[in-house]
């Protein structure tokens, strides 16, 4: 990490007191001196520390609208919640690349690995769409002035990973066809199957994360906008909401009918 919280600062700061005044320092060193820039910044760019220079945090902060552009205040919350979407998105496809490439070598531990990054990811999507709600619905229709026709179907970042994932998909059922087994046969002997059962319940996982995300994004615009309305770009709201459900592996979820259905016939015998 690159840096701890003020406490675990000045817990260091304090300890580094104690070995300098029994040293013979004169005076206390203070807080800030702690904070100031060293001569061992050893990377170049704008900043005026190595954190600044490798986050970018320069060019970062001068993505967001600034105050004398502002049609309401909560521009600069509404560009942020969507920004760092974007930036959990792209991690997110990255890792549903990676995995690919695992994959394809015949990896599945590595591949199991990296997948529990990806759910992580669109739970930090989800999360960010309460503070949405920390709007009312009239700022929002401030808001909403400043975006154009923006839309977030539109997204490149939803957009890529919507693509992405169904890559995961092709190569898991690759796998299992061949292990010369059923989906049905692999859950019923999972232990067996331990690794293309994890790799199945990843992906289940991940499909859940989508569904539980765009569930709340639907309540999110509804909150805010209603219900019998249209979006930006004219979508009606209702569009949103029957996408919900919407599942890239529905062989997963059907899976867990037949599981069913066989554990009774089996007691039924």
């Amino acid at each position: 990490m690159f840096a701890r919280g003020d406490s675990y600062q000045r817990v260091a700061l304090s300890r580094l007191n104690q070995v300098y005044q029994a040293l013979g320092g004169r005076r206390a060193l203070k807080y800030s001196d702690a904070m100031s820039y060293g001569a061992d910044q050893i990377l170049t760019g704008q900043g005026n520390s190595d954190y600044e220079r490798y986050i970018r945090t320069v060019d970062l902060l001068k993505l967001q609208p600034e105050p004398d552009s502002w049609k309401h205040r909560d521009e600069l919350l509404f560009t942020i919640v969507h920004q760092s979407s974007e930036l959990w998105l792209k991690l997110a496809v990255a890792e549903c690349d990676e995995i690919v490439i695992k994959l394809k070598s015949g990896d599945i531990l590595a591949a199991l690995r990296l997948m529990p990054r990806i759910p992580l990811c669109i739970t930090n999507a989800t999360i960010a769409l309460d503070m949405l709600e920390q709007m009312s619905p009239w700022d929002y229709q401030q808001v909403r002035r400043a975006l154009g026709h923006g839309s977030g179907f539109d997204s490149p970042g939803f957009n890529a990973i919507r693509r992405a994932i169904p890559k995961l998909g092709v190569e898991f059922f690759r796998i299992l066809n061949e292990a010369k087994i059923t989906l049905l046969q692999m859950y019923v002997n999972h232990e067996k199957h331990d690794e293309i059962y994890r790799l199945a319940e990843s992906l289940v996982e991940i499909d859940e994360r989508l569904i539980t995300w765009r569930a709340r994004h639907f309540k999110v615009v509804e909150r805010s906008i209603g219900l019998h309305v249209s979006g930006t770009q004219g979508t009606p709201v209702e569009v949103i909401g029957k996408l919900r459900d919407k599942t890239f592996f529905p062989e997963f979820w059907d899976v867990r009918t037949e599981i069913t259905n066989y554990a009774l016939s089996e007691e039924n015998k």
